[in-house]
C-alpha cells in the first residue's frame, strides 16, 4: 500500500519516479469506473470517449479518485509512452484498462487544483538536436497564464502566505515578469496586489499589469532602486506582505516543480545538462532545490546558468571565486528581465553544492546580439515568442561560441534540457526592432 502522509505534490512526484525506478516488468490492472465517474463530473466528454475506446497499460501509481484533475488527465493523454511507462494498444475488448491513479495529500496542490500555473509540455526540438547533434528538449513554460515560468513560484508563495498567515494584500517589486505573475495569481485568488517597476519596464508590460487588477508604480532607474520602496510600503502596511521576484524560499520551492516534470517525463536519453537563464537566481535556486531531490538520477547533471554580459551577475559572481559580495555597478543589457545587480547568495551556495555532489555548473555569458539572434532563430523554428532574457539560455545552444563552453563533457549521447523560461515583454513589433538593433 503506498503511503499517506504526503505533505505536498513533490513528494507525490518523488514516490511515483521510485514506483518507475524499481518496477521491472508486469502490470496492475485497476477499475475504470471511479474513473469515469469523475471525468463525467468535470465535464470531459473527449477523454472519456477516449478511455472508452482505448486499453491501456500502466506500472501502478498509487492513487485516490478523489483528487483527479484536469491536469493530471492532461499529462496522462499528452504523456509520450513508452516500454516502462504507458503503452496504448488497440485491443477487441473495449471494457479492460489499466490506468494511472493518484495519491494526493488533503492539501493537494491547490495551486494546480485552481489552475494557478501550468505542468507545461517537454518536447524534442528537431531544430536544435539537428544543430547541436545530440537530443535538445524545450521545456515550455513559456505557456505559463502569466507567460513565464514565474508561475510556479508565485502560486506556491501565494497559496501558502495566504492559507498561513491569511494575507489579502501583496506588495512586489519586478522588472515585469515577477510583477505580472503576482497579478495573475493575486487576482484569480482576489488579493490586492501592488506592483513597483522600475524606469527600463517596457509599456506593453506597464498595459498587462494595469489590465490584471495591479496597482502599478514607476520608480527608480533599475531594479533595486523599485525594490527598495516596495519593501518600505510593505514595511508601513500592517495588512500587507512583501512579495520578492525571486529572493524567497517559497518561490524556489515553486520553481522546483519543473525539474519535477522533468524527471517525470518519458525523455528516453540520460540528462546531461539543464540550461536556465539567471537574473536575481530565483530559477536557479528552484532548479537547483528539484536537482536535489531527484540526486539518484539527476545528481551529475551539468547546469548552465545563462546570462547576458551586461547583466552576469550569477557569471560575475562564479567566475570571480563564488563571491558572495560581487555585485555589478549596472545593468547594461537588452535582457532587462535578468535585470538584478546582485544574485542571491544561495543559488551560489546551491551551485557549489551540487558540484560538492559530483554534479558540474557552468556559467554561460552571451552577448546582447547573441541572445537576440536566439530569440529570433527560436521564433523561425518553433512560432514562439521569448524575451532576451530567456534568449540568453537560448544562446548556449543556437550560438557556436557559447555552446562549446557551457556543454564541454557533456556525454554526445545525452540530452540537454533547456527551461524556455518565456517572459511577457514581447510581440513581433518589439522582435523586429531587436532584430533590426543587434542583427
Amino acid at each position: 500500500d503506498p503511503p499517506t502522509n504526503f505533505r505536498d505534490r513533490s513528494e507525490v512526484d518523488i514516490y511515483l519516479i521510485r514506483q518507475k525506478q524499481e518496477i521491472k516488468s508486469g502490470s496492475r490492472e485497476t477499475s475504470i469506473n471511479h474513473y469515469i465517474q469523475n471525468l463525467e463530473q468535470m465535464r470531459l466528454p473527449s477523454i472519456i470517449s477516449l478511455l472508452q475506446t482505448t486499453t491501456l497499460f500502466l506500472h501502478p501509481i498509487t492513487a485516490t479518485a478523489a483528487t483527479f484533475s484536469t491536469r493530471d488527465i492532461f499529462a496522462f493523454t499528452t504523456h509520450r509512452t513508452t516500454s516502462t511507462t504507458a503503452v496504448r494498444h488497440h485491443s477487441s475488448s473495449r471494457n479492460k484498462y489499466t490506468v494511472p491513479t493518484m495519491t494526493t495529500s488533503s492539501n493537494d496542490d491547490s495551486t494546480k487544483s485552481q489552475n494557478l500555473y501550468l505542468s507545461t509540455p517537454l518536447i524534442l526540438s528537431q531544430p536544435l538536436t539537428n544543430l547541436c547533434n545530440r537530443p535538445i528538449y524545450l521545456k515550455l513554460d513559456s505557456l505559463q497564464p502569466s507567460g513565464s515560468f514565474k508561475d510556479r513560484g508565485m502560486a506556491h508563495l501565494c497559496t501558502t502566505l495566504r492559507s498561513t498567515k491569511g494575507t489579502t494584500r501583496l506588495i512586489s517589486s519586478s522588472g515585469g515578469n515577477a510583477g505580472l505573475a503576482v497579478a495573475t495569481v493575486g487576482s484569480k485568488l482576489g488579493m490586492d496586489v501592488q506592483v513597483i517597476v522600475p524606469q527600463t519596464t517596457k509599456e506593453l508590460v506597464l498595459q498587462k499589469l494595469r489590465g490584471l487588477g495591479a496597482d502599478v508604480t514607476v520608480h527608480g532607474a533599475n531594479w533595486n532602486e523599485a525594490d527598495v520602496l516596495a519593501r518600505q510600503r510593505a514595511g508601513e502596511d500592517e495588512e500587507a506582505e512583501y512579495v520578492s521576484p525571486y529572493d524567497d524560499p517559497l518561490l524556489w520551492t515553486g520553481h522546483s516543480t519543473v525539474v519535477d516534470e522533468i524527471v517525470l517525463s518519458s525523455v528516453e536519453e540520460s540528462i546531461g545538462a539543464i540550461i536556465a537563464s539567471v537574473g536575481g537566481g530565483g530559477l536557479i535556486c528552484g532548479i537547483l532545490e528539484g536537482v536535489s531531490r531527484h540526486n539518484d538520477v539527476l545528481g551529475k547533471t551539468r547546469i548552465v546558468a545563462a546570462e547576458t554580459i551586461g547583466a552576469s551577475s550569477f557569471g560575475g559572481a562564479w567566475n570571480n571565486n563564488k563571491d558572495v559580495n560581487f555585485k555589478l555597478n549596472a545593468i547594461d543589457s537588452i535582457a532587462t528581465s535578468l535585470g538584478a545587480l546582485q544574485v542571491t547568495p544561495v543559488a551560489l551556495e546551491r551551485a557549489s553544492k551540487h558540484e560538492e555532489n559530483g554534479g558540474s555548473v557552468r556559467a554561460a555569458l552571451c552577448t546582447d546580439a547573441e541572445a537576440v539572434e536566439a530569440c529570433v532563430r527560436f521564433s523561425q523554428d518553433h512560432r514562439i515568442l521569448v524575451e532576451p532574457a530567456c534568449g540568453a539560455a537560448l544562446a548556449v545552444l543556437y550560438s557556436d561560441r557559447v555552446r562549446e563552453g557551457a556543454l564541454e563533457g557533456v556525454g554526445e549521447g545525452e540530452a540537454v534540457v533547456v527551461e524556455v523560461c518565456g517572459g511577457s515583454g514581447v510581440n513581433s513589433e518589439l522582435m523586429e526592432s531587436w532584430r533590426k538593433e543587434f542583427l
